[in-house]
């Protein structure tokens, strides 16, 4: 179990302890919504964690096939939903890994995305559309 500690600090803005590790993180509602959007919103996060997580998860991967994806990014792009409730409506996301692997490790390394944590737990109505780019 890993606890995360987070207190109001007052003006939209909160701070956030990790436990374990002590590191903090600090938190602004976005400027489409009463804030002034100078940190991550707690849905930046959503989507932060999304795409760290599928490269983690790859990482991991990679590790177990002996390969290098160094310098592999994610980038996701997080629309709001127009209507009430406010959601997340779509995570779009695109992965770039820049060597040139053999198929059947880009097979492997894909499938894993798809079986990271945060994939699995987000609500299966948000639109999530994975691009991959290898080299």
């Amino acid at each position: 179990m890993v606890t995360i500690q987070a207190v109001y600090e007052g003006d939209l803005h909160c701070k956030a302890v990790h436990g374990p590790s002590r590191a903090e993180l600090n938190t602004d509602a976005p400027a489409d919504n009463q804030g002034r959007g100078e940190n991550f919103s707690p849905t930046d996060l959503v989507a932060t964690a999304l795409g760290t997580c599928m490269l983690t998860v790859m990482g991991i991967m990679a590790r177990t096939l002996k390969i290098d994806i160094g310098g592999a990014t994610a980038t996701v792009e997080k629309e709001m939903s127009g209507t009430a409730p406010r959601r997340i409506d779509s995570l779009r996301v695109r992965i770039h890994v820049p060597h040139a692997l053999r198929p059947e490790d880009r097979q492997k390394l894909e499938r894993a995305a798809h079986t990271c944590p945060v994939h699995q737990s987000l609500r299966p109505d948000i639109h999530m559309p994975i691009e991959f780019v290898w080299g």
